[in-house]
């Protein structure tokens, strides 16, 4: 160790710990692999004793995680899953079976950390960043502390340079290409998924659920690049709808390898069924490739009992109040047809707050032909685009399409939803939605949460 590790003070709190990292932050998101390859080789290659399942996409990357750790689980695996952002608490992005990691586990691997993380920010590389440091010590903590039998590893952002691709899966999974994080991964279909396909590594399987041409033909062309087997949804594997219902939708699965009758989720939307189904196909390459032991029952009762926050999720009942973080294009798309095809109401009053960096104008035009209330606010965030300009191009979509709904502005957040809440009748239903910085604060308010630390 250094003279300088030597003067290095040890972090004494698990406040202190997250406050560390979280404070790493103002280095940015920076794409490239330079550092967290140092940081690997500084604690001894953890990430090589480990079997990963890769998730990337645009959207359903988190539900995909939740329903896989539930069916593992459920079958007697020990399981890590690591994911972002977080809804609640920082801890919540490192989970073992299901538990977030001990504060003093934390505490104690962010000690291991900040030494080697000083010593690469005074060489050429600069400091690793917030998401950098995070990927590491859940590689440590899966890796030297928990040693879970699977870890269900979620991109943070694209797939080709975000660190999370330091690994080697057993099988990669890309949900679907939409349009965001445009000025980090390019600014068409072709770029992005060129992006996500990044994760795809050399003879490791792939199973994909991505449905645009140009896009699909890019994950096509990266796995026979690859020599990667392909499972791509429509070709070989399906799901068909038997049930759909608030709360309830059953479907029936056919894979290249089998059908199975009668699976059950509770996550609403038609788009968790897409989820869900990429899931059974990705347990179903693990069965053949690594035998897996998947027995229907574990199957149909994991995938039943998978819940994932933040994502139309009911959290009030009177008035009925629906969070749902959909904050691109393609999350409100998904919003809309579920509050066609699932919910029944007289009247909807919506709430919406976003970042700065977002594809507003199209995520709003998903959202303004349902609304007969909208509340524009500003979520508690210092990327948060201001209700008054989010308000602006509002009044102007309106003006375009003709659109009949009273607007409200409210940048106070706490306020909109008193007026949200005030404007919702017992037949009607309230939503809630756009960046997860807003939805974190709302679900903790709601659901009287004294533990929450929204943030990253």
């Amino acid at each position: 160790m250094s003279e300088q590790q030597h003067d290095i003070k040890p972090l004494a709190s698990y406040e202190e710990a997250r406050l560390w990292i979280e404070g790493l932050v103002a280095f940015g998101i920076r794409p490239g692999m330079e550092r967290i390859q140092k940081l690997m080789e500084l604690t001894g290659h953890p990430e090589r004793r480990l079997k990963f399942i890769h998730v990337a996409g645009t959207n359903g990357k988190g539900s995909v995680c939740a329903y896989l750790t539930s069916v593992l689980l459920r079958c007697g695996y020990d399981v890590g899953t690591f994911t972002s952002p977080y809804i609640t608490k920082f801890t919540n992005r490192f989970q073992y079976n299901g538990t977030d990691i001990p504060e003093e586990t934390l505490l104690a691997l962010s000690n291991r950390l900040k030494p080697l993380v000083e010593e690469i920010a005074a060489s050429e590389l600069g400091s690793p960043s917030m998401f950098e440091v995070s990927t590491a010590l859940a590689i440590l903590y899966y890796g030297t502390v928990a040693y879970p039998d699977f870890v269900v590893w979620e991109t943070g952002l694209g797939g080709r340079l975000d660190v999370t691709n330091i690994v080697t899966p057993i099988v990669s999974v890309i949900t679907n290409v939409g349009h965001d994080h445009m000025d980090i991964l390019g600014d068409t279909l072709e770029a992005i998924a060129a992006e996500k396909a990044g994760i795809i590594k050399a003879g490791v399987p792939v199973v994909s659920a991505v449905s645009q041409p140009e896009a699909a033909q890019v994950i096509r062309d990266t796995a026979r690049a690859k020599k990667s087997s392909l499972y791509m949804l429509g070709d070989q594997f399906r799901e068909t709808a038997t049930l759909v219902r608030e709360n309830e939708q059953t479907f029936r699965f056919d894979g290249l390898f089998r059908s199975i009758d009668e699976l059950t989720i509770t996550l609403n939307g038609p788009h968790q069924r897409t989820n869900a189904v990429v899931a059974v196909m990705t347990l179903e390459v693990l069965r053949q490739y690594y035998a897996l032991i998947l027995e229907d029952e574990d199957l149909r009762e994991g995938l039943r009992s998978a819940a994932w926050p933040g994502r139309l999720e009911m959290i009030g009942e009177s008035p009925r109040i629906l969070i749902d973080g959909a904050h691109n294009p393609e999350g409100a798309q998904m919003l809309a047809a579920a509050l066609r095809e699932t919910y029944s109401y007289e009247r909807l009053h919506l709430m919406i707050a976003m970042l700065a960096n977002k594809n507003h104008r199209d995520t709003l035009r998903h959202i303004l032909p349902l609304v007969n209330t909208l509340v524009v606010t500003e979520a508690d965030f210092r990327k948060a685009l201001s209700a008054a300009d989010l308000a602006a191009l509002v009044h102007e979509l309106r003006e375009e399409a003709g659109y009949s709904f009273e607007l409200i502005v409210e940048p106070d957040w706490k306020q909109a939803l008193a007026r949200l809440k005030m404007s919702t009748g017992e037949a009607d239903l309230a939503v809630v939605t756009g960046t997860l910085y807003l939805i974190a604060d709302v679900r903790s308010k709601l659901l009287y949460n004294q533990d929450s630390e929204k943030g990253w």
